[in-house]
């Protein structure tokens, strides 16, 4: 469950121990996620350990004699992992950020696996006739994407063209297979950054100067991403935008101590800040994408530990209060109706379904199970529960009369995704319930519900009665 975390201050002037503060911090916020060793990179300095990120701040404590501390950076990107070793054993080789050469002119962070690494290797090494990019420091698979670049940002000088660094971004996950969140920085590209994503996930906060965000005519504009095509000429060419800090990371709470101004990025997307701090968005073909700059109501407060040790622990205390927080609103005990919004522009599509799959893994499949008996009783139609990984391995039939209601707590769930994706392919209603607002499941279903118990922090879930009570909900709709 590797977690990625980066800052980059535009033209908002920071010191260098403010910035790699921030980067730690982010980091600290990811730990629950499991992991066995970490690293951070800023300016062209890289560091990285094994074992808690406390000791790749102890390393940076101990090294950094070589750098001006208390510099400050007008301008700067700073990348930032915890890695749960796949490809390798937890080792400082092994840990993120990887690099192109030891010169540190490209470096990345991933999440996810790339699976036809292999390949790669041996493509690398066919078309390196220098020996630049074919060498590899470590046993991973993310150390490829870093090589690939390199490749291509090379090619593009042989050939006499200036590519951009989305561009160069764009060639390389073209040759990608598998599942990834990954963000790069390049010494060639200073103050840039260039963040995709497919199926992992990924989201990056905007904290734009509070002057500029009460001021309605510039609010407005900043309600969206801008729409440009890789190869349009951009008006803005010669002028700086105005001061703004951009936070990249795989969770929410990594963020939200920052900004609530957040862009959830989907499958395919390119992410690019520019030189001018202006932040764009193109898809895989290189066209320009809209997406919507989304407002979160979370708190700080709910992703600490309060007076508790574990947040395990915390959230367990808090299931009452969070299944009455799911119901709030939703059902009038007086009357004994329920009125969930989130289906109320589909419910006659609904009603009209001559069978409801309920598709799902671990303990959200369980929820399944608990509520099937009770759904069956109130709608007198069929109902299957399925496991995600087996559903799509039986390429079980799925008909347009069908209602498939997904269920996930992150909505990141990558069986599950793919498992809804196959059923709207196949013409079914899909209907999703998550607990995380702005999550894939959330945006690729038909309707749905939130489960609105709270974020979950514990590895181990506390969230199953909540959505027990969503299910529920749904069936006495």
């Amino acid at each position: 469950m590797c977690g990625i975390f980066a800052y980059l201050n535009f033209q908002t002037p920071q010191q260098r121990n403010e910035i790699i503060k921030k980067l730690l911090s982010g980091l600290k916020r990811l730990e629950y996620r499991g992991y066995d060793s970490a690293g951070i990179a800023i300016d062209n300095h890289v560091f990285k350990e094994t074992g808690k990120v406390i000791n790749v701040e102890s390393k940076i404590e101990s090294e950094l004699f070589s750098v001006t501390e208390d510099e400050t950076l007008n301008t700067h990107l700073g990348i930032a992992h915890t890695r749960w070793a796949t490809h390798g054993k937890p080792c400082p080789e092994n840990s993120h950020p990887h690099h192109s050469n030891s010169d540190h002119e490209f470096l990345v962070v991933h999440n996810g696996i790339i699976t036809n690494y292999a390949a790669l290797k041996v493509f690398l090494k066919k078309e390196d006739k220098e020996g630049k990019f074919s060498t590899f420091d470590s046993e991973t698979d993310t150390e490829v994407v870093a090589k690939l670049i390199q490749y291509f940002y090379e090619k593009s000088l042989r050939e006499g063209r200036e590519a951009s660094f989305e561009v160069l971004v764009a060639e390389t996950v073209s040759l990608l297979e598998g599942a990834y969140a990954l963000i790069f920085k390049s010494k060639h590209f200073p103050g840039q950054a260039v963040a995709t994503r497919k199926g992992s996930p990924l989201l990056v906060g905007v904290k734009k100067d509070e002057t500029v965000e009460s001021r309605p005519e510039l609010k407005k504009k900043q309600n969206s991403v801008k729409v440009r095509d890789m190869d349009a000429r951009r008006s803005s060419d010669q002028t700086l935008g105005s001061p703004v800090e951009y936070y990249f990371a795989s969770d929410m709470s990594a963020v939200i101590e920052y900004t609530k101004r957040i862009i959830f990025l989907e499958d395919n997307d390119i992410f690019v800040v520019d030189k001018h701090g202006e932040m764009h968005i193109y898809n895989k073909l290189g066209l320009g994408a809209e997406r919507e700059v989304e407002h979160i109501e979370m708190e700080l407060g709910a992703i600490m530990k309060g007076g508790y040790e574990y947040f395990m622990e915390k959230e367990i205390m808090e299931q009452p209060t969070s299944v009455v927080n799911t119901m709030r609103g939703r059902i009038n005990f007086e009357d004994k109706t329920v009125k969930l919004g989130g289906l109320m522009s589909k419910i006659r599509d609904i009603k009209r379904c001559r069978r409801i799959i309920i598709i799902a893994c671990g303990t959200s499949y369980h929820s399944g199970l608990a509520t099937r008996q009770i759904i069956e009783e109130l709608t007198e139609l069929p109902v299957m529960v399925e496991l995600a990984s087996d559903f799509l391995d039986r390429e079980c039939p799925v008909f347009r009369d069908d209602v498939a209601i997904f269920i996930s707590q992150s909505g990141e769930t990558a069986d599950t995704l793919m498992a809804l994706r196959y059923c709207k392919k196949n013409g079914a209603l899909v209907l999703g319930i998550t607990n995380v607002v702005g999550s894939t499941i959330c945006r690729e279903t038909d309707c749905g519900v939130h489960v609105n118990a709270g974020p979950e922090i514990g590895v181990a879930s506390t969230k199953a009665t909540p959505v027990n009570s969503s299910v529920y909900s749904c069936s006495l709709w």
